[in-house]
């Protein structure tokens, strides 16, 4: 819908190089905007980036990295045997076996994003899908699924094929006892959606704590997607979180 104001739009690129840095200068500020936010657990969480070349490759960052440390320079290319074609450190196994999935299953995402965020961890131990309760919580009406099961970490190939799988079409998904999961058609998008679904499990939480909320009627709830949920306004509310990040830390960029 708001596609048809006189909005900033995605880039073109005349290269595929010009491109692909464009993925990874996106990835490296969506890495150290998770940082701020808080979205960082030790060692786990991830993003990746579909390389524009080569799409059976993705960017992802270092396994055991600090988020809020990640530059351009850091990121590594890794193939769909898991192994690093670029870069110098370790990938993280369970960031290749659930992305090297959702990549294969899904040829339109070009990112997907995961992390242990607080509110996300916490919704996801109930086993539910999030409520169209707020505007924001309407970006994922009808467009997200509910992962019930947990068998412990992610390693094995076949069990990211089952996360690939539950996920379908749609753009995020709650991995129940573990967190959250988004795609997206760019990594402006994937980051978006994760921040804003993170932030509507947060709400629905406090929410439900206070007392027993009003749901958003299902006409008004599909009529709030189609205006918030789209691939373009994804992309469009990442766009002044970028530049708030690559200001304050314009290292991120080497």
């Amino acid at each position: 819908m708001f596609e048809k104001f006189d909005l900033p739009q995605p880039p073109t690129f005349e290269t595929i190089e010009a491109e692909r840095q464009h993925r990874k200068q996106r990835l490296a500020a969506a890495l150290r905007l998770f940082a701020d936010y808080g979205f960082d657990e030790g060692v786990a969480g991830h993003i990746t980036a579909r390389d524009p070349e080569w799409p059976d490759l993705f960017w992802v960052n270092p396994f055991g990295m600090y988020f809020g440390q990640i530059r351009v320079s850091d990121l590594l290319l890794v193939n769909q045997k898991g192994e690093v074609v670029q870069g110098d450190k370790p990938v993280n196994a369970a960031a290749f076996a659930i992305h090297s999935q959702i990549h294969q299953a899904r040829p339109d995402v070009v990112a997907a994003a995961h992390a242990h965020s607080i509110h996300g961890k916490a919704w996801s131990c109930l086993g539910r899908r999030l409520d169209p309760l707020t505007q924001d919580a309407c970006a994922f009406y009808q467009d997200h699924a509910l992962f019930d099961d947990y068998t412990g970490v992610v390693l094995d190939l076949s069990e990211g094929k089952r996360i690939a799988q539950t996920l379908g079409e749609r753009k995020a998904l709650i991995l129940r006892n573990h967190g959250l999961l988004t795609v997206g058609h760019s990594v402006d998008e994937t980051a978006w959606w994760f921040i804003t679904m993170e932030r509507s499990a947060q709400a629905q939480l406090m929410a439900e704590a206070a007392g027993k909320p009003i749901l958003i009627e299902p006409d008004v709830a599909s009529l709030t997607y189609s205006q918030i949920g789209s691939h373009f306004m994804g992309w469009f509310s990442f766009q002044s979180l970028y530049d708030k990040i690559v200001r304050q830390q314009p290292d991120l960029l080497e």
